[in-house]
């Protein structure tokens, strides 16, 4: 097997070709700092592939037959996929104790006992089993539909979704209530239970493919928290147009504490919530629906 020498460097125009049909292909940016970090992380993609340069790399990816399956070990090298169970709160108290009280009283009205909500950049699972706990704990959801999608563009981090076993890191912020109700140990790990996992399913998709997210359909709530972080602000115009068109009138995007909409999107009202505020869709207006 051949090994990458230690003498061979990313120059700056590969870093630049390389950067370039990583954005095109998924929106991540990477800006003249990030070249290290590609260089290190990809050097270990030239070994499995025996190749000799970045440059042959960068042909790999442009030309070879099998470009498709290595921009998925490309992504699943780049990225970090840092969560676990109920991050971030005060956002999940504004979501249990306010937004859906909000959503159950406005589909009462017109008999609609549906729940569609959507974790876009859902990583190991972590987030949309919280929503379904959350749920579950709320009766007065017993006998609706509630349906919850998990996406991600990283297959290596939905095998772990799908499979719903967790380490003791995973539950850093979980009250241990919910650990002993949903959890079942099994060799030192943690897998959840079939109550939760039934009310998920978990799907890979990238956030540029747009046909593909367009296939969603319409859903009630947004949770996309420490993603577009990672894109520029043509590629965050972008998703933040298409989650704008997912959403039903009226429905929320729930960002990370970090990321905000300012100089991204006008379509979206800030609401302030006892616990925290959040994005959501305006009603349609009598001019239509708009656009972000």
């Amino acid at each position: 097997m051949l090994f990458l020498s230690p003498d061979i460097a990313m120059n700056d125009e590969d870093f630049r070709q390389i950067r370039d049909l990583v954005y095109q292909h998924s929106g991540l940016h990477f800006n003249q700092d990030s070249k290290y970090l590609l260089e290190r992380r990809l050097s270990k993609r030239l070994q499995a592939l025996q190749l000799k340069s970045y440059k042959d790399y960068y042909y790999y990816l442009r030309y070879n037959k099998n470009k498709d399956q290595e921009f998925t070990e490309v992504i699943n090298t780049l990225t970090t996929n840092e969560t676990y169970f109920f991050r971030e709160d005060f956002q999940l108290k504004t979501f249990a104790k306010e937004i859906l009280p909000e959503l159950r009283e406005k589909k009462e009205k017109t008999g609609d006992r549906k729940i569609r909500i959507w974790s876009a950049g859902c990583s190991s699972g972590e987030e949309p089993y919280t929503i379904a706990m959350l749920m579950l704990d709320m009766p007065m959801f017993n006998d609706w539909q509630i349906d919850i999608i998990g996406t991600d563009i990283s297959q290596r981090v939905l095998q772990i979704a799908r499979k719903g076993i967790y380490g003791q890191s995973s539950f850093r912020s979980t009250d241990p209530l919910y650990q002993k109700r949903f959890f079942t140990e099994v060799d030192g790990k943690y897998r959840i239970c079939d109550r939760v996992k039934n009310l998920v399913s978990i799907s890979h998709l990238n956030l540029f493919d747009l046909p593909r997210v367009a296939l969603l359909g319409k859903v009630d709530i947004i949770f996309c928290r420490n993603v577009i972080i990672y894109f520029d602000m043509a590629a965050k115009k972008k998703v933040i147009e298409s989650f704008h068109g997912r959403l039903k009138p009226e429905g929320f995007l729930l960002l990370g504490h970090s990321e905000s909409l300012m100089n991204i999107s006008n379509a979206f009202e800030l609401r302030h919530f006892q616990h925290d505020m959040v994005y959501q869709r305006p009603a349609l207006s009598l001019s239509g629906e708009g656009k972000p």
